[in-house]
């Protein structure tokens, strides 16, 4: 069976700014004898793989060359994408001769994130394979520029989520990621919504802080920071006695509540990362982590990553997300309910679209809610007082 030409990028190239390319011919019957390689202007003869060669002990012979009519190391069959665009796959198949697949660890709107075997590093990765849509493969360019830039910068890999390698298969951008353990709010989830000891919050925040004014000091801003967006470093957990479950027994598994075994994160996802620019007024974040300016029109910088930290934070003291709407006002009309009256200065510079949200100087509010159960949702939020956050900061 011929082997497919995958268009490999390894981490030594990470400097080298990526290059939108044509769209490469796969499962081409015959490979040149000699031909140009796309790593460094390098010629390379009789290739039918840019793959590193395996280590002997990865060697197959010919009598166990193939596994159920396929080659134990070559090209799965060719299927056709999802009506999304997304890559159709089987658990055990290949993903190139390097990577086999293990199992599928998520899906989004940019694709998928698969767990793969690295035959070359000898360790388990994460691949995210872009959907085969123009829009989502230039986006995916963009990321890979961005993880090359932080890469670069960030000697001890220790803020954000290494990038491995990159490359072009079968129409999808594959990026290669270090493999990280359960997002914030999977383990939430996991964890039936209980909050995070506020020790381990004020560590969580600490680190989160720290990565965001690195990637500002580049004039980076990262635009949709959110509980699932931040990973654990290591998937290791304790069970520990949940003393506030006071109605369950010992025996009741939901007495216990998990404890990350440590409390290391890093930041994923820039796939929405953009520099710093003026005039930057199009909508950005989800929209639990949504700062007001944003919504108000009124452009953004960096204060936007700083606003989506602090509502991640209250979120991992309480387990629940701060703001739970999906409506503009009545976020905005949880903001005050929050944290008081938004300033003057911001009500007065909204754009068009959002003049419908304030009358006479102030916030249309209750007056242009939607529905009583609007209204509702806004009261029964708590206010929080500035002690909090010395608390919380500070351990006063």
């Amino acid at each position: 069976m011929e082997m497919e030409r995958v268009t490999e990028f390894p981490f030594s190239n990470l400097d080298r700014r990526p290059r939108k390319r044509a769209r490469l011919g796969w499962d081409v019957p015959q490979v040149p004898k000699a031909q140009v390689g796309l790593f460094c202007g390098q010629e390379v003869g009789n290739v039918t793989s840019f793959a590193p060669p395996r280590a002997p002990s990865d060697h197959v012979t010919s009598s166990s060359l193939f596994v159920k009519g396929l080659a134990r190391n070559g090209s799965p069959p060719w299927r056709e994408d999802d009506k999304d665009g997304h890559y159709m796959f089987a658990l055990g198949e290949n993903l190139t001769s390097r990577y086999k697949i293990h199992s599928k660890m998520g899906e989004g709107t940019f694709g998928q994130v698969l767990e793969c075997w690295d035959r070359e590093r000898k360790e388990m990765v994460a691949i995210k394979i872009v959907r085969g849509i123009k829009k989502y493969r230039e986006a995916a360019m963009i990321e890979i520029e961005v993880l090359q830039q932080l890469a670069k910068h960030d000697k001890g890999g220790n803020r954000c989520v290494q990038i491995r390698n990159w490359f072009d298969y079968r129409n999808h951008i594959c990026i290669v990621f270090e493999k990280l353990g359960s997002s914030l709010y999977d383990f939430l989830r996991k964890n039936n919504y209980r909050s995070f000891p506020i020790d381990l919050v004020r560590e969580i925040a600490r680190q989160l802080l720290e990565c965001i004014a690195f990637m500002h000091d580049l004039c980076m801003i990262h635009t949709d920071l959110k509980p699932e967006n931040v990973l654990l470093v290591s998937s290791e957990y304790i069970k520990v006695p949940d003393y506030k479950s006071s109605s369950h027994t010992p025996k009741d598994s939901s007495y216990f509540k998990r404890m990350p075994k440590s409390s290391a994160i890093k930041v994923i996802d820039f796939g929405s990362t953009t520099y710093e620019r003026p005039d930057q007024n199009y909508i950005v974040s989800t929209r639990h982590y949504r700062a007001p300016e944003v919504i108000l029109g009124l452009g953004w910088t960096y204060p936007c990553d700083i606003w989506s930290v602090g509502c991640i934070l209250v979120e991992l003291c309480t387990g629940e997300a701060l703001f739970q709407t999906h409506e503009n006002l009545e976020h905005l009309a949880m903001m005050e309910r929050v944290l008081g009256p938004l300033p003057q200065h911001m009500l007065k510079r909204v754009d068009r679209h959002a003049e419908k949200y304030v009358r006479r100087g102030r916030l249309d509010w209750p007056e242009g809610a939607a529905s009583r159960e609007s209204i509702k949702s806004v009261m029964k939020l708590p206010r929080l007082q500035v002690p909090f956050f010395l608390w919380f900061f500070c351990g006063i």
